[in-house]
C-alpha cells in the first residue's frame, strides 16, 4: 500500500514539473499557423518606428496625451507583444533588455516633461539604433529551428527554475521537520497555481484583451506579494537555526504537526512562485509561436521538452540533496535561498510596475543591471531591496543576540 502511494506521488511530481510542456502543446494547437514564415523582426522594427513617429507628430500638434499613449503602444503592443523584448533578454542579456526598455521610458519621460520635439526625435533615433543592433545580433545567432529550440528551452528552464527552487526547499523542510504528511499540500498548491496561471494567461490573451501595461501591473503586484511571503518564510526559517530554538520548535509543533498559519504561509509561497512563473511562461510561448508564424512549432516543442527534463532533474537533485544535509546547514541554506528569491522578486516587481507606468523610474548612473539578482539601476527598485536587506540584518541580529530565557528546574520530592 505504501509503495503504491509513493508511486502516485512520484507520478504527481513529474506531472507538476512537466505540465508546462502540455501547456505548450495546447498553445500550439490553438495558435493558427500562417505558413512557413520565418521570424520577421524587420516588420516589428518598422511598426515600432512608425508608432514612435506618430507619437512625435501628435506631440508637435499639441496632442500630448495621444503622443504619450502612442509611445506606450510602441513598447507594449509592438516591442513586447511581438516577442522581441523576450528574445533580447534570453539571447543577448537581461542588462541589454533593460537598456532598450529604458530607452522607451526616456521617450515617454521627455513627452511628459514637455521637452522639445527635436530632443524627442533624437532619443527615438537612439532607441531605434539599439533595436536594429539587437535584431542584427538575433538574426546571426538565433535564426531557424535551432533558434526556436534554444529560445524555447531557455524560457521554460529560466522561468521554471525559480519555482522549482522554492517548492523543493519547502518540501525538504516539511520532511526534515517531521511533517512529511503535509507535503501533499504543497503539491496541491502547485497544481492549483499551474491551473490558475494557465487560465490567467488565456484570459489575458483571448478573452479580455488586457493591455500590455495591465499585464505588467498584474505581474508586478504578484511579485511583490510573493516577496512579502517569501521574506517572512525565510526569516522564520533562519530564526530556527539556533539549536535550542529548533528543539523548542520540534517539541511544540511536530507532535501536533504544523499550525494552520504556518501551513497557509507555505501553501501561499508555493502557489505564488508557480502562479507567477507559469502565467509568464505561457505568455512567452504565445509570443514565441506567434512570432515564428507557426513554422517552428516542432523545434519549440522539443526545446520545451528538453527544458522540462532539466527541471525534473533539478527538482529531484534538490529534493534528494536537501534531505541529506544536516539540520542547521539546511535551515541556513533554505532560509537564504528563499530570502534570495524574495530579493530578486522585489527588484523585478518594481521593474514591472515601472514598465506599467505605476512607479517612477530614476536611473542610478554607473550602475548596471544584474539579472540573476533582480538588480536594476533605478533608485526605486534599489530602495526596496535595500529595505529588505536592512530588515533582514536587523531582525536576525535581534534574534541571535537575544539571550535565551533560562529554563527553571524544579527539585523532585525527596531529593
Amino acid at each position: 500500500m505504501l509503495r503504491i502511494k509513493r508511486i502516485k506521488w512520484q507520478v504527481l511530481q513529474l506531472v507538476i514539473v512537466a505540465l508546462p510542456l502540455s501547456v505548450l502543446l495546447l498553445t500550439a494547437c490553438t495558435t493558427q499557423p500562417q505558413g512557413n514564415i520565418p521570424p520577421r523582426w524587420d516588420s516589428s522594427i518598422a511598426r515600432i518606428e512608425a508608432t514612435l513617429n506618430q507619437a512625435i507628430d501628435a506631440y508637435e500638434k499639441g496632442e500630448k496625451t495621444q503622443a504619450i499613449q502612442l509611445a506606450k503602444d510602441a513598447y507594449f503592443d509592438v516591442f513586447e507583444s511581438s516577442g522581441l523584448e523576450t528574445a533580447i533578454r534570453l539571447s543577448i542579456s537581461s542588462a541589454r533588455a533593460f537598456e532598450v526598455e529604458y530607452g522607451f521610458t526616456e521617450v515617454n519621460q521627455l513627452l511628459r516633461s514637455g521637452a522639445g520635439a527635436a530632443e524627442v526625435r533624437q532619443q527615438a533615433a537612439r532607441l531605434m539604433e539599439m533595436i536594429r543592433e539587437d535584431v542584427a545580433s538575433l538574426e546571426e545567432s538565433g535564426s531557424g529551428a535551432a533558434g526556436g529550440f534554444l529560445t524555447s528551452f531557455f524560457i521554460i528552464v529560466r522561468e521554471g527554475f525559480e519555482a522549482i527552487l522554492i517548492i523543493g526547499a519547502i518540501i525538504a523542510y516539511l520532511v526534515k521537520s517531521g511533517n512529511a504528511a503535509k507535503v501533499r499540500i504543497i503539491y496541491q498548491s502547485a497544481v492549483v497555481a499551474l491551473i490558475a496561471s494557465i487560465a490567467t494567461a488565456f484570459v489575458v490573451k483571448y478573452l479580455f484583451n488586457i493591455s500590455g501595461a495591465s499585464q505588467e501591473l498584474l505581474e508586478g503586484i504578484t511579485m511583490l506579494i510573493a516577496t512579502a511571503v517569501l521574506f517572512s518564510v525565510s526569516f522564520w526559517l533562519l530564526g530556527k537555526v539556533q539549536a535550542q530554538k529548533w528543539q523548542q520548535y520540534i517539541q511544540s509543533k511536530v507532535a501536533a504537526s504544523l499550525t494552520t498559519g504556518s501551513t497557509i504561509a507555505l501553501w501561499s509561497a508555493a502557489f505564488l512562485a508557480v502562479y507567477r512563473e507559469g502565467a509568464e511562461t505561457v505568455l512567452f510561448y504565445f509570443a514565441l509561436i506567434s512570432d515564428t508564424g507557426g513554422s517552428q512549432i516542432g523545434s519549440i516543442v522539443l526545446g520545451s521538452a528538453a527544458g522540462a527534463v532539466v527541471l525534473v532533474i533539478i527538482f529531484i537533485a534538490i529534493k534528494w540533496g536537501s534531505l541529506k544535509i544536516p539540520l542547521k546547514p539546511f535551515f541556513i541554506g533554505t532560509g537564504v535561498l528563499l530570502y534570495y528569491m524574495a530579493f530578486v522578486f522585489a527588484g523585478k516587481g518594481i521593474r514591472e510596475l515601472q514598465e506599467a507606468g505605476m512607479v517612477g523610474t530614476t536611473i542610478i548612473p554607473n550602475l548596471s543591471s544584474v539579472g540573476f539578482l533582480g538588480i536594476y539601476p533605478t533608485w526605486e527598485s534599489i530602495a526596496l531591496q535595500t529595505t529588505l536587506l536592512l530588515t533582514a540584518v536587523v531582525g536576525l541580529a535581534f534574534q541571535f543576540l537575544k539571550r535565551p530565557q533560562p529554563s527553571i528546574t524544579r527539585e523532585k520530592p525527596g531529593i
